[in-house]
């Protein structure tokens, strides 16, 4: 079965590159999909937002409505999302609840529980091969004082970039050893043993999945020219001033529903009577728009 991502395949490539580019979503309040009731979306809103998954495999819904941990998962249940990945740091219905914690819970060594800014990544690319993190449901209850901006892109696009700008990247970012996160020993978690696998990777469905963390601590890459080289042009990319990344800072209400794309985090200050508070629930499944 022909596939884009095969590189000895350039004329499906070519096909579908000129689909995503051309269906692709660049206004990026293009993405916002208004919500009346999170619970029961109605079948024009499911098609909105399935039809902006489709084109950028993201979207960002807009609701009203206060919502709750079990609200969230119902919700994510509505775009075939089920099989959450539940944490430690997840609470009893497996969603985390991402805000800043005091300086001596244990969570404040985990840098998305601080006010600092998260470089660009994507979610769970420290996970083992058998729980990667495919899809994402990041609700804001209550948005920063200042900050708290995210940058979000779609990994395809990504992709598509990179391989325009030499195939042969794409070819060293998908090696089973070219990124490796080394193992960890924690008093609160235990071991986190390494986990070793590639950039890009195609799941059973046909579906490019991409691993990926800017991050220049606790990560090893490996260590030959292509490889290195193909590195600082995905850096470049998410670094450059394009159409393709969206900026945006949630306000209360508004989530983002994706196939697990590429984002970061600037970072912010905290209203100390309203602080920061995002429900983060991760999926070992993507979105279903089918």
């Amino acid at each position: 079965m022909s596939s884009p991502f095969d590189l000895e395949d350039t004329d499906t490539y070519l096909r579908w590159r000129e689909h995503r580019l051309t269906h692709a979503i660049v206004a990026s309040n293009e993405l916002i999909v208004e919500v009346a009731d999170p619970l029961h979306v109605t079948q024009a809103e499911r098609a909105a937002l399935l039809n902006r998954c489709q084109r950028s495999n993201m979207a960002i819904y807009a609701s009203h409505v206060e919502m709750d941990e079990i609200m969230l998962r119902a919700f994510g249940e509505q775009f075939g999302l089920f099989d959450l990945d539940a944490n430690w740091l997840a609470d009893k219905y497996g969603i985390s609840r991402i805000t800043v914690s005091n300086p001596d819970n244990q969570r404040q060594t985990y840098i998305p529980y601080t006010d600092r800014a998260i470089k660009w990544h994507t979610d769970g690319y420290y996970n083992p091969p058998a729980r990667q993190i495919r899809g994402m449901v990041l609700h804001c209850v209550r948005n920063a004082g200042t900050g708290g901006e995210n940058r979000v892109m779609d990994h395809e696009i990504a992709y598509i970039l990179l391989r325009d700008a030499n195939p042969d990247f794409i070819r060293a970012l998908s090696a089973p050893d070219v990124m490796t996160i080394p193992a960890r020993v924690d008093e609160f978690d235990g071991v986190r043993e390494a986990q070793t696998g590639p950039v890009f990777s195609i799941d059973a469905q046909g579906n490019l999945h991409m691993r990926y963390t800017a991050r220049t601590r606790s990560i090893e890459w490996k260590q030959d020219a292509l490889t290195l080289a193909a590195v600082a042009a995905l850096e470049n990319i998410l670094d450059a001033n394009s159409p393709h990344i969206h900026q945006l800072k949630m306000e209360s209400g508004m989530g983002l529903l994706c196939s697990n794309v590429l984002h970061d985090r600037s970072s912010f200050t905290d209203d100390p009577t309203n602080p920061r508070l995002l429900f983060r629930a991760r999926y070992l499944n993507r979105v279903v728009t089918a």
